[in-house]
């Protein structure tokens, strides 16, 4: 019972946080995910001490909600990107998530090297460097209202691409990390996620219309958001199981379904479940940031020439992926990639845990994952209102219901 009463009263401090820094935020015209990354810092064990990560009981249940947070986030993205919409950018998006994956993870890999550490070492710290954490952009891009521009499919589409790109990566330096490295594994993990993919977009595409209009016959209330719910958590689950990120099933579960968004009035049924589960994957983030890495002195010299290349290597290489869509919206896609977010700690965590990567190489990849999460949100909104992304002509605008 006690246990209970603690938790019920985290996440208490975690939400009201969350949204006094949001609306804190948002005052001062910056994204609110920033206030909400802030509000986990602030509770975390180098501030109040409030929510601490080591009490691995307790915090296992708030990084489950936070998980489904970042799953609804990206199913609600979905809903408004349709497949025929992502599939216009399909070759841009290719374009820009392979540059993104392959300037990182040289820039991370020799730069180690040149610091003096081995293969395996600088392979980790490529690959730490490589994918994108798609859950802040999109926030971003949904708070500013843009989620419908060419900008945002491209962004999203890549980000997809990414997942899959950086998986293989992974796979290739695990696999190093151990000693030897499989190509059976990579191979099967090619196929299961590229066959997950193009089974959704070519098959859900075409059962989905079937299955829709049969929800009149059931009694229950709310029957297409039940059967939107089931299909979020079913593919997020699948995604998972083939060892891609769940929100890549969260997502293109929401995009299969785009298609009745309007008619089934799916997001503003989603709308609460957004406002409330969303906001703890932002702050149990923030609880996991690791301050005392910026107290490190003989650390921060490397820690700041990694985040720069970091930076560089989604800028320069996403930027010249998307530059077909004109200078300024390629310099947007650029900024749009430079977040890793939990992706690069995932990596890191894993190296750490094989022993292939020391621990203050594992802080300096963290330095590297707060720097690029804090930074990309406030760039990203001042380009936007700077006039950075071309308004599209209004025969292509498809108005909404006002309660969407």
């Amino acid at each position: 019972m006690e246990n209970i009463t603690k938790i019920l009263f985290d996440l208490l401090l975690m939400f009201a946080a969350a949204k006094i820094m949001g609306e804190l935020f948002e005052r001062i015209k910056q994204p609110a995910v920033i206030g909400e990354i802030l509000a986990g810092i602030l509770l975390g064990p180098y501030i109040f001490g409030l929510i601490d990560p080591s009490q691995v009981e307790t915090f296992k249940v708030y990084k489950v909600l936070a998980e489904i947070g970042v799953i609804i986030l990206l199913f609600t993205i979905g809903l408004q990107t349709k497949v025929d919409e992502m599939m216009k950018v399909g070759v841009t998006s290719l374009v820009v998530a392979t540059l993104g994956v392959i300037l990182p993870f040289f820039f991370g890999y020799l730069y180690t090297l040149t610091a003096e550490h081995n293969t395996v070492e600088a392979m980790f710290i490529g690959a730490a460097m490589v994918a994108t954490s798609v859950g802040i952009t999109a926030r971003v891009l949904a708070d500013l209202g843009v989620l419908d521009s060419r900008v945002a499919r491209v962004i999203l589409a890549a980000a997809v691409i990414d997942d899959i790109l950086g998986l293989l990566v992974l796979a290739v330096v695990t696999g190093a990390g151990k000693g030897a490295i499989s190509y059976v594994t990579i191979g099967l993990v090619t196929l299961e996620a590229v066959g997950f993919i193009l089974f959704l977009i070519i098959i859900g595409k075409r059962v989905v219309p079937l299955v829709a209009p049969k929800l009149d016959y059931f009694k229950s209330r709310n029957a297409p958001f039940v059967l939107a719910v089931l299909f979020c958590l079913g593919l997020s689950a699948v995604a998972s199981f083939i060892h891609l990120a769940a929100i890549v099933g969260a997502f293109m579960a929401g995009m299969v379904l785009a298609e009745f968004n309007i008619q089934f009035r799916l997001s503003l049924k989603f709308e609460s479940l957004y406002d409330f589960l969303v906001p703890f994957f932002f702050v149990v983030m923030g609880t996991q940031v690791d301050l005392s890495v910026f107290g490190k002195i003989n650390l921060i010299q490397a820690a700041i020439i990694l985040t720069i290349f970091a930076i560089l290597g989604k800028l320069i290489g996403c930027g010249l992926g998307g530059l077909t869509l004109g200078l300024k919206e390629a310099a947007l896609v650029g900024v749009g990639m430079v977040p890793r977010g939990e992706v690069g700690m995932i990596v890191a965590s894993i190296g750490l845990g094989m022993g292939a990567i020391s621990s203050d190489l594992y802080s300096i990849v963290i330095f590297m994952v707060v720097i690029t999460t804090l930074l990309t949100p406030p760039v990203l909104a001042k380009m936007i209102s700077k006039g950075f992304l071309k308004k599209r002509k209004e025969e292509e605008v498809e108005e909404l219901p006002v309660d969407l």
